[in-house]
């Protein structure tokens, strides 16, 4: 079975996500985003800006009213991002949220552990009011659900043995 997953993957091509968000100040979001995500300035400029982790492109930004794309010509036509989540998964979960205390970004909610996922979460506002989410990396969550089930074993076991004691 594996080998026919590579054969299809292989005439299929590959897909990579390439999130791009209108903003009002491209410097002013790169330097945000750049600072925040611990991110590389791969284009650069006042009207697009490609941000880069280890040379592989995270997201882009794109100057509203810059060019002739039918979807970034009017700022007010709806709330930034309404119904978007930039969700960013970071291997350093606590630098992340020292950045963005050092940005002085508008914690929405967090840090705190979700309940479905088992990972870490802080959610927050950019400069141009999108909703950002931190998350602490897969690893940790696969971490937290084995540390949750020894936690819970053991209450359970302390439970049956106070029980018995009385």
């Amino acid at each position: 079975m594996a080998a026919s997953v590579r054969r299809r993957a292989r005439t299929n091509g590959t897909v990579q996500s390439q999130p791009l968000i209108a903003v009002r100040d491209v410097k002013a979001s790169s330097g945000w985003y750049r600072q925040l995500l611990n991110l590389k300035s791969g284009h650069g400029g006042r009207e697009y800006e490609r941000l880069l982790c280890d040379g592989e492109l995270v997201m882009q930004l794109h100057a509203w009213n810059a060019e002739e794309h039918p979807n970034l010509t009017d700022p007010d036509a709806a709330p930034p991002g309404h119904g978007v989540l930039l969700w960013f998964e970071t291997s350093d979960f606590d630098a992340a949220v020292r950045r963005a205390t050092a940005l002085g970004a508008r914690v929405l909610e967090g840090p705190r552990i979700n309940a479905n996922s088992g990972l870490r979460e802080l959610w927050l506002h950019d400069l141009d009011g999108y909703v950002v989410v931190l998350a602490s990396s897969r690893e940790h969550g696969r971490l937290w659900a084995v540390e949750r089930r020894e936690l819970r074993r053991r209450d359970t076991g302390s439970r049956a043995r106070t029980a018995s004691r009385r």
